[in-house]
């Protein structure tokens, strides 16, 4: 995981300080291997140890570099609290609470189905049936659905202020936004109906339509009656399923809920970024922040740092000849070489800059504000590290 050293901001309609104090769910969003996690993590940990709130940083995304971030030896889909300890031993002292979760998608299913089946004898045949558990596990994205599903359980309970949602790379995370409304359509669909009609009502023969008939000879009646239990018994929670979705939909899409979009400005990230953010404003969403991650530095826009490298790449032998009646113990000769490739490269990485710098300003006008991260010079593994990132980024 690697972070920045300093920050610049490019538009101050907002910080990232306003945005945890003001928002109930804030969701970070970007392509694999941009910094979102890491991003998510110092952004949950400095909204703990500054704003006085109880805060929990949820990942859906399976990485668990989380973890060992953050001092502990792993969590999971129960929430786990970050000791006070661990902030004091980075040299902090929070005034609020910090706590971890990463969705285990088999344990959601669970606790969703226990929640919310109509009774006892419709939990209990559900959770006993022999397709249930490869059913949920690969059908219409049942990870991305579920997801939401604990993302609107955790908020509705009101036992954190804020939650800081770690998503899967971008084109997952549509289908994240998606579930809940795929889901409902799902239960409403005429396939599924198609498929348990001969089991819903005994007026039809299983035998009697060519289709079952066939299946029955490959897959066994068993299998069948297997797979249209399921959803039968499923269906009893549909309206369920619908309200649901719904209000996760309307909880996206409200005052409480604000989005970042993390990015770099390498070619295939900055284009997922373009993307998403174009999803999110469709669809009517607030981008709260965008935050290019691992930006060359500003000077190498500047002029005077031009001027500079060109006369090294220029006049190298010169310079190194001053230099050498200085510092008569080193080389003018290796000076020499050394002077030209500083200058050359830096007019190289100003190349780079300027292409940044244009991708930058072509991205930033959908976001409330946009952040910039120079690289960080060493990884970023511990909660000290996520600290100082955050402060970086916070106002």
């Amino acid at each position: 995981m690697t972070a920045a050293a300093g920050t610049s901001q490019d538009k101050t309609s907002g910080s990232l300080e306003q945005l945890c104090a003001s928002k109930e769910i804030i969701i970070s969003t970007g392509s694999g291997g941009v910094g979102k996690t890491t991003i998510a993590a110092a952004l949950g940990a400095t909204a703990a140890a500054n704003l006085g709130i109880k805060v929990l940083v949820l990942t859906i995304d399976p990485a668990r570099r989380l973890a060992s971030a953050l001092g502990l030896e792993q969590f999971g889909n129960v929430e786990t609290q970050v000791p006070a300890s661990a902030f004091i031993d980075a040299g902090a002292s929070p005034q609020g609470e910090l706590w971890v979760a990463m969705l285990d998608t088999k344990q959601s299913w669970d606790d969703l189905i226990q929640t919310h089946a109509p009774d006892a004898a419709t939990r209990d045949a559900i959770l006993s049936n022999p397709l249930y558990r490869n059913i949920t596990g690969k059908f219409i994205q049942s990870h991305d659905y579920v997801a939401m599903e604990r993302l609107y359980q955790i908020h509705t309970s009101g036992k954190y202020d804020l939650i800081v949602v770690d998503t899967p790379p971008t084109r997952n995370a549509i289908d994240f936004l998606d579930a809940p409304e795929r889901m409902a359509d799902f239960f409403s669909s005429k396939l599924l109906r198609w498929l348990i009609a001969p089991y819903q009502s005994r007026m039809v023969g299983f035998a009697s339509k060519p289709f079952y008939l066939v299946a029955d000879r490959i897959l066994g009646t068993q299998f069948l009656e297997d797979i249209a239990e399921f959803f039968i018994l499923f269906q009893s929670m549909y309206a369920g399923f619908v309200e649901r979705a719904k209000a996760v939909t309307a909880l996206l899409g409200s005052q409480q809920t604000s989005f970042l979009v993390v990015s770099t400005l390498e070619s295939s990230p900055a284009q997922e970024a373009e993307f998403f953010l174009k999803v999110l404003a469709d669809r009517d969403y607030q981008v709260g922040a965008l935050i290019l991650n691992k930006v060359l530095p500003a000077y190498f826009l500047s002029r005077t740092g031009a001027h500079s490298a060109r006369a090294l790449t220029a006049q190298p032998g010169e310079i190194a000849a001053k230099l050498h009646e200085g510092f008569p113990a080193l080389s003018e000769d290796h000076l020499s070489n050394m002077l030209a490739e500083i200058g050359s490269s830096f007019l190289n990485y100003q190349v780079v800059a300027r292409r940044e710098s244009e991708q930058r300003a072509a991205l930033s006008g959908s976001a409330d504000a946009t952040l910039s991260i120079p690289y960080f010079e060493q990884d970023i593994h511990s909660l000290r590290a996520l600290l100082l990132l955050g402060e970086k980024i916070w106002s």
